[in-house]
């Protein structure tokens, strides 16, 4: 799991296909004490090469893009990067869109408007960049909502669970509820440091990158079902 930098410059990749929305973004980020601009891409393609060439540590990226997609270049860039993985904030039109949920499975840590204020679009690469999650716990319920609307085909097979302990598949069944670590702690009757323990052996264990991933695979694996959101 990445470590917080203190007192440490943010880098930043943009990548997007529209040069005028990549240039203006740079450049707001550029003006912003704290952060770094260490690139511009324009396709997936080239956002993998400026990746593994300039190692940022936050990647603002495109969900629609021609060629290689957001979600294929974000899937190549922290599969190259599994030691110390950038986090990919990923940047849609919509505040719904049909991508989001292979966006997360892809490793994506968040999602941003493209019409999002600036100063919450800086706010927003400052805090992942330091290492925490863009979605609080109130997001990542909306989420679970709007997931339990997409056609249900059960549980999948998912291997790597069997890697788990009791307690580390009872974390992830929270997490996919939507429940903060505090909340869990309360639920577990544990301490909250605990339970960060666990959840960071969890995600670890199964190779994922952001909470809101673990979310989808919860889901997936059927340890969280239909209407869990709404009863937590």
């Amino acid at each position: 799991m990445r470590v917080a930098r203190e007192a440490q410059v943010v880098r930043v990749l943009v990548v997007d296909d529209q040069v005028l929305i990549r240039a203006g973004l740079a450049a707001l980020i550029r003006a912003a004490p704290g952060l770094d601009v260490v690139g511009e891409a324009a396709d997936g393609d080239e956002a993998v090469a400026l990746a593994a060439e300039t190692r940022p540590d936050v990647i603002l990226m495109d969900i629609r893009m021609p060629e290689a997609t957001g979600i294929e270049a974000t899937r190549r860039i922290l599969e190259q990067r599994r030691d110390d993985p950038p986090r990919v904030l990923m940047l849609t039109t919509f505040d719904v869109d049909e991508y989001v949920y292979e966006a997360l499975r892809a490793g994506a840590s968040g999602f941003l408007l493209k019409d999002t204020p600036p100063e919450r679009l800086l706010a927003a690469i400052g805090m992942v960049g330091g290492g925490d999650m863009l979605f609080a716990p109130s997001v990542t319920r909306r989420l679970v909502e709007a997931y339990t609307h997409r056609p249900h085909t059960g549980a999948v097979d998912h291997p790597d669970l069997e890697v788990l302990t009791a307690r580390e598949r009872e974390v992830l069944r929270l997490i996919g509820s939507g429940l903060s670590n505090g909340e869990i702690a309360a639920r577990l009757v544990v301490s909250e440091a605990t339970v960060k323990t666990h959840v960071n052996r969890t995600m670890t264990k199964l190779n994922l990158s952001s909470r809101a991933q673990a979310v989808v695979l919860a889901y997936e694996v059927g340890l969280v079902g239909r209407g869990a959101a709404a009863a937590t």
